[in-house]
């Protein structure tokens, strides 16, 4: 019988808490320890009803735990050096996106995944979502150009502002929340991202003078696709219309409609950022009398996985890439191409110039 993947779990969090949940329940993993500096791994032990090693230092757990694997859902300023480190001690890493907080150290997290020959995942948990494959899916079929508008804000408060706040100590919402539809964006072009603008604005004198807790980016692709993102975080935020994603084509239309969702009060949830509900298809065609030729179709996504679930496929991909021995280098490569176009997003808001990519 083939042994159980030994993982250590770095950052014990909203993502880490859901990973390390995953492993908790598949027979496949074996947790070898939990790593935060805060008490967030206590709450995580006691939720599990577990008692696994605790630590608060990664590299005494790195050390001491000797994983097959290493699972990094920490803030993105250390994922370079936690991942190389994991991979230097032979271990495959799961890593929550963004890849780094720079480029050039995410371009050291792939080069190092191919010089120890270790399996690296990036937390895309949408490319797990069955139902944002059918939007991908449908968006294809529209035509070319396609014209993509989307967003995610979030109106935070309490526990979730101060986890906003400390992320945008490294990084922008525009790169952090990003990196996930840009990729999206790039599935549904299927082509080149040729030119970037971005705008951005503080909102709030707890947010860094370097940094803005409001952006919005624009994407001019090779094909002529065009695309927009919107994120902004904090107590500030709007809730309307705070949950958009629409695609448009020559031949019509395709929209997730999540009623529930997108409802007020929803914004800081984080079951409702994957979900879909339903998915809105109107076609474009008109008849002799230059009326609709079609009606519209509306696609029904109620049995989607939650939350929890597709952390659950996430880490179920994860053990088949080092099962299998599953060739990641597009996985990679899609993942530094999202995280370069964010950058250049960010590079824009910053000096309130476009960026030829």
């Amino acid at each position: 019988m083939t042994k159980p993947i030994r993982i250590l779990v770095v950052g014990c969090g909203n993502m880490g808490a859901s990973h390390a949940t995953a492993y908790h329940h598949m027979p496949e993993f074996e947790i070898c320890g939990l790593v935060s500096r805060g008490n967030s791994k206590l709450r995580l032990q006691e939720k599990l009803g577990s008692n696994y090693p605790l630590f608060e230092d990664f590299e005494i757990a790195l050390a001491t735990s000797q994983p097959d694997a290493v699972c990094i859902s920490t803030y993105p300023d250390t994922h370079e050096a936690f991942a190389c480190k994991a991979m230097e001690a032979g271990c495959h890493v799961f890593l929550e996106k963004p890849l780094a907080f720079s480029l050039a150290g995410a371009a050291r997290i792939v080069s190092k995944a191919k010089e120890t020959n270790k399996k690296v995942v990036v937390g895309y948990i949408l490319r797990h979502h069955p139902s944002w494959m059918r939007f991908i899916e449908e968006a294809q079929k529209l035509g070319k150009p396609l014209v993509m508008r989307m967003n995610l804000n979030q109106q935070s408060q309490g526990y979730m502002w101060e986890v906003h706040r400390n992320l945008m100590k490294t990084l922008s919402p525009i790169v952090d929340c990003g990196v996930h539809y840009i990729d999206v964006m790039c599935q549904m072009t299927r082509s080149k991202p040729v030119w970037v603008s971005a705008i951005g604005a503080r909102l709030s004198e707890e947010v860094s003078t370097d940094n803005y807790n409001y952006g919005q980016l624009q994407i001019r692709f090779e094909d002529g696709s065009v695309g927009w993102y919107e994120a902004g975080w904090g107590p500030m935020i709007s809730e309307t219309a705070f949950f958009i994603k629409d695609v448009i084509g020559p031949k019509g239309s395709a929209s997730i409609v999540a009623k529930t969702a997108g409802a007020a009060g929803q914004s800081d949830q984080i079951d409702a950022h994957t979900k879909t509900e339903s998915i809105l298809v109107h076609h474009a065609d008109l008849n002799e009398k230059q009326l609709f030729a079609k009606k519209d179709e509306w696609i029904d996504l109620k049995d989607e996985p939650n939350h929890q679930e597709l952390c659950n496929r996430e880490q179920l991909y994860f053990l088949h890439t080092i099962r299998q021995d599953i060739d990641l280098t597009e996985h990679l490569e899609d993942a530094l191409n999202s995280l370069k176009i964010a950058f250049a997003c960010d590079e824009s808001v910053k000096t309130g110039k476009g960026v030829a990519l």
